[in-house]
């Protein structure tokens, strides 16, 4: 599915040439760096922002720089369980994850929704692979043990929920050096090769710290980080964070999200972007202009 392109020729060539011209200075600086994109929300579900995503990806791949692509799937996996009749649990917002529920997870994420990302990637002319965990030997897991947020005795049982115990990321750097665009499914992999849900954003977090990314970016169904007025904090450092975090600015769903940025942050990936995913195109704004689509943490 395309859709129509839009009508530049109201713009006159030398405001074209302006706009192309200023992102030359970011394409300088981010050439051959990598890129971690978290791929979710509704650039994810809506035909026309999927299309515009797979344009920017092939873009960046393009102009010399590395994306790797980490996707969600919580609105799939809960319509393909509502088909086999089974009602999702949730523990403290965790998905309680059984034997079949895992199977579910896996067939929709590491079937359907990763292989229709590497499709629209491809038709929109690059070259995307699709990998889980268990790929190379790339995410290795834990049982997740969710401690009682009001009696830290208390464990819950969330099922096969992981944690990542380590990243080997050989797998994504060979893909790379070929010039593919690895898309990756949160499963990971435990001792016994067992499979493990883990959350999507933890997963892109971890990976953009070990392969050292240039950039994190979270795309997502919000603008970014809003101040108590609901006004876009565009630039924040790691400290500014925790004092929004003290004082309760950021709360609830926030909060995960914020924190596997953080981690990057002050792991060594240069910054992290929660950036707008329902903007046509944000995520290419964001990289190649010095406009803000999104709340931008730096690591100091």
């Amino acid at each position: 599915m395309t859709h129509a392109p839009i009508d530049l020729s109201h713009v006159a060539p030398r405001e074209k040439a302006e706009i192309l011209s200023q992102a030359l200075p970011y394409i300088r600086k981010f050439h051959g760096k990598t890129l971690v994109i978290k791929y979710g929300g509704n650039a994810m579900t809506d035909p026309a922002l999927q299309q515009d995503f797979a344009e920017d990806i092939v873009l960046l791949k393009l102009v010399g720089m590395n994306p790797i692509v980490v996707h969600g799937g919580g609105p799939q996996i809960d319509s393909a369980l509502a088909r086999i009749g089974k009602k999702g649990t949730f523990i403290q917002g965790m998905r309680v994850t059984d034997e079949e529920t895992m199977d579910v997870v896996e067939w929709v994420l590491a079937g359907e929704v990763q292989q229709d990302i590497v499709g629209l990637i491809n038709a929109a002319g690059g070259k995307a692979v699709g990998l889980t965990g268990r790929d190379g030997g790339l995410i290795r897991a834990r049982k997740l043990q969710l401690v009682d947020k009001d009696d830290p005795a208390v464990m819950h049982d969330v099922g096969q929920v992981g944690e990542i115990e380590s990243i080997d990321p050989s797998v994504v750097k060979a893909l790379q050096d070929d010039q593919f665009i690895p898309v990756i499914s949160p499963i990971g992999f435990g001792a016994a090769n067992e499979s493990y849900n883990i959350n999507a954003d933890l997963v892109a977090s971890k990976l953009a710290e070990v392969l050292k990314a240039e950039k994190l970016m979270l795309l997502t169904n919000i603008k970014g980080v809003l101040d108590k007025d609901g006004n876009l904090l565009t630039d924040l450092t790691a400290r500014r964070i925790d004092e929004l975090v003290a004082d309760g600015t950021i709360s609830g769903g926030m909060l995960p999200k914020i924190a596997g940025a953080l981690d990057a942050a002050k792991s060594g990936v240069n910054t992290v972007h929660i950036v707008d995913g329902r903007v046509p195109h944000a995520m290419l704004l964001e990289i190649l202009t010095d406009q803000a689509y999104g709340t931008m943490i730096r690591s100091h």
